[in-house]
Protein backbone atom coordinates (compact mmCIF):
# COMPACT_ATOMS: atom_id res chain seq x y z
CA UNK A 1 0.00 0.00 0.00
CA UNK A 2 1.71 3.25 -0.64
CA UNK A 3 0.04 5.61 2.42
CA UNK A 4 2.59 4.56 5.32
CA UNK A 5 2.66 5.53 9.02
CA UNK A 6 4.40 9.06 7.94
CA UNK A 7 1.28 10.07 5.92
CA UNK A 8 -1.23 11.30 8.35
CA UNK A 9 -4.75 13.78 8.42
CA UNK A 10 -2.76 15.90 10.63
CA UNK A 11 0.62 16.25 7.95
CA UNK A 12 -2.23 16.65 5.30
CA UNK A 13 -3.66 19.80 7.62
CA UNK A 14 -0.17 21.17 8.26
CA UNK A 15 0.71 20.56 4.61
CA UNK A 16 -2.34 22.19 3.24
CA UNK A 17 -2.08 25.35 5.29
CA UNK A 18 1.69 25.89 4.02
CA UNK A 19 0.14 25.80 0.97
CA UNK A 20 -2.23 28.77 1.61
CA UNK A 21 0.02 30.90 3.37
CA UNK A 22 3.46 29.51 2.65
CA UNK A 23 4.88 30.98 5.64
CA UNK A 24 6.41 29.07 8.22
CA UNK A 25 5.64 31.05 11.01
CA UNK A 26 2.28 31.79 9.85
CA UNK A 27 1.14 28.26 9.69
CA UNK A 28 2.26 27.61 13.19
CA UNK A 29 0.69 30.62 14.92
CA UNK A 30 -2.44 29.44 12.83
CA UNK A 31 -2.23 25.97 13.97
CA UNK A 32 -1.20 26.77 17.62
CA UNK A 33 2.63 24.86 16.84
CA UNK A 34 6.07 25.53 16.77
CA UNK A 35 7.55 26.17 13.46
CA UNK A 36 10.11 23.26 14.32
CA UNK A 37 6.61 20.94 14.32
CA UNK A 38 5.71 22.29 11.63
CA UNK A 39 8.72 21.80 9.50
CA UNK A 40 8.95 18.70 10.89
CA UNK A 41 5.97 17.27 9.50
CA UNK A 42 6.12 18.75 6.24
CA UNK A 43 9.98 17.24 6.13
CA UNK A 44 8.32 13.93 7.58
CA UNK A 45 5.73 13.82 4.78
CA UNK A 46 7.85 14.34 1.85
CA UNK A 47 9.64 10.95 3.82
CA UNK A 48 6.18 9.03 3.38
CA UNK A 49 5.98 10.13 -0.18
CA UNK A 50 9.04 9.08 -1.05
CA UNK A 51 8.97 12.31 -3.27
CA UNK A 52 10.49 16.20 -2.65
CA UNK A 53 7.68 18.16 -2.64
CA UNK A 54 9.63 21.48 -1.74
CA UNK A 55 12.86 23.35 -2.82
CA UNK A 56 14.73 24.52 0.17
CA UNK A 57 16.37 28.29 -0.54
CA UNK A 58 17.52 29.08 3.01
CA UNK A 59 15.25 29.22 5.58
CA UNK A 60 12.26 29.17 3.00
CA UNK A 61 10.74 26.37 1.44
CA UNK A 62 9.31 26.62 -2.55
CA UNK A 63 6.42 24.09 -3.65
CA UNK A 64 7.19 22.34 -6.49
CA UNK A 65 4.91 21.23 -9.10
CA UNK A 66 4.74 17.76 -7.25
CA UNK A 67 3.45 19.73 -4.13
CA UNK A 68 0.49 22.00 -6.42
CA UNK A 69 -0.58 18.47 -7.42
CA UNK A 70 -0.58 16.49 -4.26
CA UNK A 71 -2.49 19.56 -2.70
CA UNK A 72 -5.65 18.77 -4.60
CA UNK A 73 -5.69 15.28 -3.69
CA UNK A 74 -4.97 16.27 -0.22
CA UNK A 75 -7.88 18.68 0.18
CA UNK A 76 -10.30 15.88 -1.36
CA UNK A 77 -8.70 13.55 1.32
CA UNK A 78 -9.56 15.93 3.87
CA UNK A 79 -12.62 17.17 2.75
CA UNK A 80 -13.78 13.56 2.33
CA UNK A 81 -12.67 12.21 5.92
CA UNK A 82 -14.15 15.43 7.43
CA UNK A 83 -17.51 14.07 5.78
CA UNK A 84 -17.46 10.86 7.28
CA UNK A 85 -16.65 12.28 10.26
CA UNK A 86 -20.15 14.59 10.17
CA UNK A 87 -22.10 11.81 9.23
CA UNK A 88 -21.42 9.21 11.84
CA UNK A 89 -21.43 11.83 14.66
CA UNK A 90 -24.87 12.81 13.25
CA UNK A 91 -25.89 9.10 13.12
CA UNK A 92 -24.61 8.84 16.91
CA UNK A 93 -26.89 12.46 17.72
CA UNK A 94 -24.04 14.61 18.14
CA UNK A 95 -24.29 17.54 15.48
CA UNK A 96 -20.83 19.34 14.57
CA UNK A 97 -21.70 21.53 11.66
CA UNK A 98 -23.36 23.85 13.89
CA UNK A 99 -21.23 26.22 16.74
CA UNK A 100 -22.88 28.24 19.21
CA UNK A 101 -20.11 31.36 20.16
CA UNK A 102 -21.00 34.01 22.36
CA UNK A 103 -19.73 37.00 22.56
CA UNK A 104 -19.65 41.19 23.21
CA UNK A 105 -22.02 43.71 21.66
CA UNK A 106 -18.72 46.14 21.24
CA UNK A 107 -17.03 43.47 18.93
CA UNK A 108 -19.73 43.32 16.52
CA UNK A 109 -18.95 45.63 14.44
CA UNK A 110 -15.33 44.94 13.25
CA UNK A 111 -13.69 41.84 14.75
CA UNK A 112 -16.58 39.22 15.24
CA UNK A 113 -18.03 39.60 11.28
CA UNK A 114 -14.26 39.51 9.93
CA UNK A 115 -13.59 35.93 12.51
CA UNK A 116 -17.06 34.34 11.21
CA UNK A 117 -16.75 35.16 7.68
CA UNK A 118 -13.06 33.75 7.79
CA UNK A 119 -14.50 30.33 9.76
CA UNK A 120 -16.94 29.82 6.98
CA UNK A 121 -14.29 30.38 4.10
CA UNK A 122 -12.55 27.44 6.17
CA UNK A 123 -15.24 25.75 6.92
CA UNK A 124 -18.02 26.27 4.57
CA UNK A 125 -20.45 23.10 5.66
CA UNK A 126 -20.40 24.63 9.70
CA UNK A 127 -23.56 26.88 10.33
CA UNK A 128 -23.04 29.86 13.60
CA UNK A 129 -25.06 30.78 16.06
CA UNK A 130 -24.19 34.11 17.70
CA UNK A 131 -25.40 34.91 21.28
CA UNK A 132 -24.45 38.77 22.57
CA UNK A 133 -24.09 39.53 26.50
CA UNK A 134 -21.85 40.29 28.68
CA UNK A 135 -19.10 38.60 30.27
CA UNK A 136 -20.87 37.04 33.63
CA UNK A 137 -23.29 36.04 31.68
CA UNK A 138 -21.71 34.41 28.62
CA UNK A 139 -19.09 32.28 31.08
CA UNK A 140 -21.50 31.13 33.00
CA UNK A 141 -23.69 29.98 29.58
CA UNK A 142 -20.32 28.21 28.33
CA UNK A 143 -19.54 26.67 32.00
CA UNK A 144 -23.47 25.24 31.34
CA UNK A 145 -22.79 23.72 27.93
CA UNK A 146 -24.86 26.39 26.17
CA UNK A 147 -22.15 27.86 24.02
CA UNK A 148 -19.21 26.25 22.47
CA UNK A 149 -16.91 29.18 22.71
CA UNK A 150 -16.85 33.21 23.32
CA UNK A 151 -14.60 35.45 22.84
CA UNK A 152 -14.84 38.29 25.47
CA UNK A 153 -12.63 41.26 27.43
CA UNK A 154 -10.84 40.13 30.29
CA UNK A 155 -8.68 42.00 33.16
CA UNK A 156 -5.18 41.56 32.87
CA UNK A 157 -3.57 38.73 35.28
CA UNK A 158 -7.67 36.93 35.06
CA UNK A 159 -7.33 33.45 35.29
CA UNK A 160 -10.25 31.08 34.03
CA UNK A 161 -9.56 27.77 35.63
CA UNK A 162 -10.54 24.69 32.98
CA UNK A 163 -10.65 27.04 30.36
CA UNK A 164 -8.39 27.43 27.46
CA UNK A 165 -7.53 30.84 26.28
CA UNK A 166 -6.47 32.30 22.89
CA UNK A 167 -5.51 36.12 23.14
CA UNK A 168 -6.43 38.17 19.90
CA UNK A 169 -5.50 41.90 21.35
CA UNK A 170 -5.23 44.30 23.56
CA UNK A 171 -7.99 47.20 23.66
CA UNK A 172 -7.06 50.16 26.00
CA UNK A 173 -9.74 52.47 28.06
CA UNK A 174 -10.26 55.77 26.75
CA UNK A 175 -12.34 58.86 29.09
CA UNK A 176 -15.45 58.85 26.79
CA UNK A 177 -16.83 62.82 26.53
CA UNK A 178 -19.09 64.42 24.23
CA UNK A 179 -17.56 66.79 21.58
CA UNK A 180 -17.69 69.67 23.38
CA UNK A 181 -16.65 68.75 26.57
CA UNK A 182 -13.65 70.93 28.47
CA UNK A 183 -11.31 68.05 27.84
CA UNK A 184 -11.90 67.95 24.13
CA UNK A 185 -8.66 67.25 22.20
CA UNK A 186 -6.88 66.67 25.53
CA UNK A 187 -3.33 64.76 24.81
CA UNK A 188 -4.38 62.60 28.34
CA UNK A 189 -7.04 63.39 31.05
CA UNK A 190 -6.00 63.29 34.62
CA UNK A 191 -9.37 61.43 36.62
CA UNK A 192 -8.87 63.91 39.60
CA UNK A 193 -9.83 66.34 37.48
CA UNK A 194 -13.55 64.86 37.17
CA UNK A 195 -13.88 63.94 41.01
CA UNK A 196 -17.23 66.29 40.55
CA UNK A 197 -18.63 65.41 37.46
CA UNK A 198 -21.72 62.71 36.73
CA UNK A 199 -20.11 59.61 35.07
CA UNK A 200 -22.88 56.58 33.24
CA UNK A 201 -21.46 53.16 32.94
CA UNK A 202 -22.52 49.59 31.83
CA UNK A 203 -24.17 47.45 34.68
CA UNK A 204 -21.66 45.10 36.71
CA UNK A 205 -21.07 41.88 34.66
CA UNK A 206 -19.62 43.16 31.71
CA UNK A 207 -15.67 43.97 31.61
CA UNK A 208 -15.68 47.25 30.57
CA UNK A 209 -17.32 48.01 34.25
CA UNK A 210 -14.30 46.36 35.24
CA UNK A 211 -12.32 48.71 33.69
CA UNK A 212 -14.62 51.58 34.52
CA UNK A 213 -14.41 50.19 38.37
CA UNK A 214 -10.57 49.10 38.20
CA UNK A 215 -9.56 52.79 36.76
CA UNK A 216 -11.33 54.72 40.02
CA UNK A 217 -9.69 52.39 42.01
CA UNK A 218 -6.29 53.80 40.97
CA UNK A 219 -7.68 57.11 41.53
CA UNK A 220 -8.52 56.15 44.77
CA UNK A 221 -12.40 58.13 44.65
CA UNK A 222 -15.99 56.51 43.69
CA UNK A 223 -17.11 58.20 41.24
CA UNK A 224 -20.70 59.77 41.12
CA UNK A 225 -22.59 57.26 38.67
CA UNK A 226 -25.90 58.48 37.29
CA UNK A 227 -26.89 55.74 35.73
CA UNK A 228 -25.53 52.16 34.59
CA UNK A 229 -27.07 51.10 31.72
CA UNK A 230 -26.95 47.16 29.93
CA UNK A 231 -25.84 47.80 26.75
CA UNK A 232 -23.03 49.71 25.14
CA UNK A 233 -25.20 51.45 22.43
CA UNK A 234 -27.19 53.28 24.81
CA UNK A 235 -24.27 54.44 27.16
CA UNK A 236 -22.81 55.72 23.87
CA UNK A 237 -25.97 57.63 23.03
CA UNK A 238 -26.27 58.90 27.23
CA UNK A 239 -22.45 60.28 26.75
CA UNK A 240 -22.63 61.99 23.51
CA UNK A 241 -26.13 63.58 24.87
CA UNK A 242 -23.83 65.14 28.33
CA UNK A 243 -25.88 62.90 30.93
CA UNK A 244 -22.49 61.71 32.02
CA UNK A 245 -18.85 60.71 31.33
CA UNK A 246 -17.64 56.89 31.07
CA UNK A 247 -14.16 54.90 30.82
CA UNK A 248 -14.79 52.92 27.38
CA UNK A 249 -12.86 50.58 25.19
CA UNK A 250 -10.67 52.03 21.78
CA UNK A 251 -13.25 49.42 19.64
CA UNK A 252 -16.05 51.46 20.26
CA UNK A 253 -14.41 54.95 18.96
CA UNK A 254 -16.04 53.49 15.23
CA UNK A 255 -19.73 52.99 16.57
CA UNK A 256 -20.38 56.84 16.85
CA UNK A 257 -18.39 60.17 15.83
CA UNK A 258 -20.79 62.13 18.69
CA UNK A 259 -18.38 61.27 21.19
CA UNK A 260 -14.67 61.62 22.05
CA UNK A 261 -12.28 58.82 23.13
CA UNK A 262 -9.62 60.91 25.56
CA UNK A 263 -6.43 59.05 26.90
CA UNK A 264 -6.30 58.96 30.41
CA UNK A 265 -3.01 59.59 33.02
CA UNK A 266 -0.84 56.50 32.30
CA UNK A 267 -1.61 56.37 36.82
CA UNK A 268 -4.78 54.91 35.26
CA UNK A 269 -4.05 52.99 32.49
CA UNK A 270 -6.53 50.07 32.19
CA UNK A 271 -6.95 47.73 29.63
CA UNK A 272 -8.98 44.72 28.67
CA UNK A 273 -7.31 41.83 26.61
CA UNK A 274 -9.78 40.24 23.67
CA UNK A 275 -9.45 36.31 24.01
CA UNK A 276 -11.24 33.22 22.82
CA UNK A 277 -11.91 30.97 25.97
CA UNK A 278 -12.92 27.31 25.52
CA UNK A 279 -13.10 24.48 27.41
CA UNK A 280 -10.01 22.45 28.38
CA UNK A 281 -12.19 19.11 27.67
CA UNK A 282 -13.28 20.37 23.80
CA UNK A 283 -9.88 21.87 22.69
CA UNK A 284 -9.17 19.12 20.11
CA UNK A 285 -12.93 19.38 18.33
CA UNK A 286 -12.04 20.15 15.23
CA UNK A 287 -14.61 23.14 14.64
CA UNK A 288 -12.83 24.97 17.88
CA UNK A 289 -9.67 24.27 16.26
CA UNK A 290 -10.55 26.28 13.21
CA UNK A 291 -12.33 29.01 15.38
CA UNK A 292 -8.98 28.67 17.41
CA UNK A 293 -6.66 29.08 14.04
CA UNK A 294 -8.77 32.27 12.57
CA UNK A 295 -8.35 34.12 16.23
CA UNK A 296 -4.85 33.72 16.01
CA UNK A 297 -4.74 34.79 12.40
CA UNK A 298 -6.55 37.57 13.42
CA UNK A 299 -4.78 38.52 16.87
CA UNK A 300 -1.51 38.74 14.24
CA UNK A 301 -2.86 40.92 11.85
CA UNK A 302 -4.21 43.04 14.77
CA UNK A 303 -0.08 43.55 15.76
CA UNK A 304 0.91 43.84 12.69
CA UNK A 305 -1.01 46.63 11.96
CA UNK A 306 -0.75 48.53 15.52
CA UNK A 307 -4.25 47.90 16.17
Amino acid sequence: MAINEEITLKKLEVFLSFMELNNLARVADALGQSTVSVHRALHSLEDGLRCPLFKREGRSLIPLHTAYTFAESARRALAECEEGVRKVREMSGINPVRLKIGSLYSLTLHCIPQLVIALKLRRPGLDIDLTLGSNRDLLQSLADGRLDAIIIGVQEDEQHAGLVAVPLFQDDVYLAAPLASPYAGAASVDLQQLREDKFVTLSEGFVTSQSFNHAFDLAGFVPDTAMRVGDIFSLINLVSGGIGYSLLPGRVRAFSSRIELLPLDARYGSHQQITLLMLSSRERDPNLLALAAECRLYGRGERATGS
